[in-house]
C-alpha cells in the first residue's frame, strides 16, 4: 500500500491523471467530525433517476473529463455543519453554477432535507460511504456495507442511489472497493485531479490559489462542506474560473 501525505497530494494527482493506479492512494479526505448515529431516513421521495450507464470511453476510476471543452466539475464531500452546505449551494446557484455533492450516509441521517436541497438546486448527488471511514482498509463485508448503506439512504430520500461513488479517506478506490461499488450500481469511481486542500483550513485566498494552480478544462476539483474557508473562497473561485473561461457544471454534464 502506498501512503501519501497531504503535502504530496497535488503531485500525486498530477502524476496519476488519466490513468488508474494499481496501488491504493490513502491521501485521506477530511473527517468532517465524528459520525452521527444512524437515524430513520425521511420517507419523502421523488421520481427515481437511474444510475448512469457506463461511460465506455472512461476508465473505471475517473480523474478528469474532456480537456477540449471549457468546463470543470466542483465536487463537494458532504459532511459537517449543514449551514455551510446551504451557503455553498446558494453561492453556486447565484453564480449560475452547478456542483456535485458526495454525501456521507450518517450526515443524511442527521440532515435528511439536504438531499432534496441539493437536487432541487439543480445539483448532483453521489455516494461518499455510510460513515466516512477508511474504506480501502476494510474487510470486504464491511466495505460493501459502507457503500450500500449510503446508497440505501440516498434511494430512500430521493428515489435514486445517486449518480457517482467516491471512496472515503482516499483519492482512489482499491481494486476491491472498485468492484464493490460496481456491484452496488456505480459503474465508475469518481476521483479528481485538483485538490483544494480546503479541509486543512488554509484561509480562503489559499483555497482559491490551490485550485487555480492546477485547474484546467475538464478538471474535477475536490472541495468540502463543513469549512468556513470554503464558503468564503467560493465566490472568488467562481470569479477566477470565469476569468479563464471555465464554467462549473455537474460531473455528468462534464463527462457527457
Amino acid at each position: 500500500m502506498v501512503r501519501v501525505t497531504t503535502t504530496d497530494r497535488r503531485a500525486v494527482l498530477r502524476a496519476g491523471a488519466g490513468i488508474v493506479a494499481s496501488g491504493v492512494l490513502t491521501t485521506g479526505c477530511a473527517t468532517g467530525g465524528a459520525a452521527a448515529p444512524p437515524a430513520a431516513p425521511s420517507s419523502r421521495t421523488s421520481t427515481p433517476a437511474p444510475a448512469p450507464a457506463p461511460l465506455l470511453r472512461y476508465p473505471a476510476q475517473i480523474l478528469h473529463g474532456p480537456r477540449d471543452r471549457p468546463r470543470v466539475a466542483l465536487t463537494f464531500h458532504g459532511n459537517g455543519d449543514p449551514a455551510t452546505a446551504h451557503a455553498l449551494l446558494s453561492a453556486a446557484e447565484k453564480h449560475g453554477s452547478r456542483v456535485t455533492v458526495f454525501a456521507v450516509g450518517t450526515w443524511l441521517d442527521a440532515h435528511p432535507g439536504l438531499a432534496r436541497r441539493v437536487l432541487d438546486g439543480g445539483h448532483e448527488l453521489g455516494n461518499h460511504t455510510l460513515r466516512h471511514l477508511d474504506i480501502n482498509a476494510m474487510p470486504e463485508a464491511d466495505a460493501e456495507a459502507e457503500i450500500r448503506g449510503c446508497a440505501e439512504r440516498l434511494k430512500t430520500l430521493t428515489g435514486s442511489i445517486g449518480t457517482w461513488f467516491r471512496p472515503s479517506r482516499a483519492a482512489l478506490a482499491s481494486p476491491l472497493v472498485e468492484r464493490l461499488a460496481r456491484r452496488a450500481g456505480y459503474p465508475h469511481v469518481l476521483s479528481y485531479d485538483v485538490d483544494s486542500l480546503d479541509f486543512t483550513s488554509p484561509g480562503a485566498p489559499a483555497v482559491v490559489r490551490n485550485v487555480m494552480a492546477d485547474v484546467r478544462a475538464g478538471s474535477i476539483v475536490s472541495l468540502h462542506f463543513g469549512y468556513a474557508d470554503t464558503v468564503a473562497a467560493l465566490p472568488g473561485l467562481l470569479h477566477e474560473l470565469d476569468r479563464r473561461g471555465l464554467h462549473a457544471v455537474t460531473t455528468t454534464e462534464l463527462l457527457s
